[in-house]
């Protein structure tokens, strides 16, 4: 016997944080998850297992285009005719779809409840399975301590989207423990909501699988869903299996010593080409992060776009297609003297101190932002979420902002012969 248990399609989530510029392969990321759901199907009925259990966040919330809900319907009858059968828990995401309340199901897909924890029987299988789905989107309530014993004589598998005993970016949802999953008595957990896939345990199994489909950049390596073989009741292999289409990846580029901006489009050469090869030249996002020490570091800041250009026609060269630079971040820092301009008796010295006053004033600096908080919290949680975004509530991103306008300012000063 086998089934495969995935977790957090998010079926035609908007992928937000590829930045749009010629190359930019929007409508390729945007198709994704669909295709990474598609894989999923064929990967069911390649290995003819008995069925297949989503885990939640089939769906990215609430959407008025029914397409998305009728392409996951065209797929589940593609199950149906191979006679895989499939079971499903609600979400957090799905508490919020209309498609997910309003759609008729075909008749080999089953809906646990989420008003009480189930069990659907697969007596071909010789399978329980065990079950409830979110009814809000935000569940802090412990499911699982409500699940049923296991039944005799059968495999036992608890389908629970939570975030257990908590995960670092993810909310705490339908939270519990392991000791508490591993005392229920059931052979194996289908856990979902951490987008990391994770073995949490083995004999009996508690497994994170991971989300199908990587959706920005937070989301890197290889994304799928996990096979499960048993025999006489006991599970006997647990495989990861890859459905992804689209690869997330950063590449942490270090520049120090560097002298002249050519070397770092070397330099980020080779990254791109490493990262071709552990991806084994699967279409890839990447985001580069240039770090350390150099002197051309004020030149970066004033000349980005020009350095962004260069880095992405490389990227089209060593990739012929396969890989795009999603975006660019100079994490420099100068390596001359940082107190030489701040000591000068002149215009551009009373310059680099008020610049440097402001950026080590913290206060001023909060003050600065302050009007921009409520702003921030509305913007999307892929962004804020992201670690090398701007936020006026995190102080090292203004400290690092207020070093890239110190730089910016001298450097087109100097450029000017503001130096003599």
């Amino acid at each position: 016997m086998k089934f495969i248990h995935a977790a957090d399609i998010h079926l035609d989530s908007p992928m937000i944080g590829l930045e749009r510029y010629d190359g930019a392969p929007v409508e390729e990321v945007r198709a994704a998850t669909r295709r990474a759901l598609q894989n999923l199907v064929e990967l069911a009925i390649n290995e003819d297992v008995d069925f297949v259990m989503i885990a939640g966040d089939l769906y990215d919330g609430d959407w008025k285009d029914y397409n998305t809900g009728l392409f996951f319907l065209t797929r589940m009858i593609e199950l149906r005719e191979a006679g895989v059968r499939v079971v499903i828990v609600a979400g957090n995401h799905d508490a919020a779809s209309q498609i997910t309340k309003n759609l008729r199901i075909p008749d080999n897909v089953k809906m646990l409840s989420v008003h009480k924890a189930e069990s659907v029987i697969l007596e071909s299988a010789g399978v329980a399975i065990h079950g409830q789905g979110f009814s809000t989107r935000a569940v802090t309530d412990n499911l699982a301590a409500h699940y049923p014993k296991p039944l005799s004589g059968l495999l036992n598998i608890g389908l629970l989207h939570t975030c257990l005993d908590g995960r670092k970016g993810y909310e705490p949802y339908a939270p519990c423990s392991l000791d508490e999953l591993l005392s229920r008595g059931y052979e194996y957990w289908a856990l979902g909501h951490v987008h990391n896939r994770e073995i949490i345990h083995r004999e009996p199994w508690v497994v994170f699988p991971g989300n199908c489909q990587g959706r920005n950049v937070r989301e890197t390596g290889a994304k799928g869903c996990t096979l499960v073989s048993a025999e006489d009741g006991t599970v006997t292999n647990v495989e990861f299996k890859r459905l992804d289409v689209f690869r997330w990846s950063i590449a942490d580029v270090n520049i120090t010593g560097v002298t002249d901006t050519d070397e770092i489009i070397d330099l980020a050469d080779e990254a791109l080409k490493e990262e071709l090869r552990t991806n084994e030249s699967e279409p890839t996002a990447l985001r580069i992060r240039l770090h350390g020490s150099s002197k051309v570091h004020g030149k970066l800041l004033t000349d980005s776009e020009r350095l962004k250009s260069e880095i992405r026609a490389v990227a089209t060269d060593v990739g012929n297609g396969s890989i795009w630079v999603e975006k660019i971040c100079i994490n420099t820092t100068g390596a001359s003297d940082p107190d030489e301009l701040t000591r000068r008796d002149d215009a551009l010295g009373g310059l680099s101190r008020s610049i440097h006053n402001l950026q080590y004033d913290e206060t001023a600096l909060e003050d600065m932002f302050q009007g921009f908080g409520d702003l921030f919290r509305k913007l999307p949680h892929e962004y804020l979420n992201d670690g090398d975004a701007v936020h006026p509530e995190n102080k090292e991103s203004l400290s690092r902002v207020a070093e890239e306008v110190k730089h910016m300012l001298l450097s087109r000063i100097l450029s000017f012969g503001g130096d003599r």
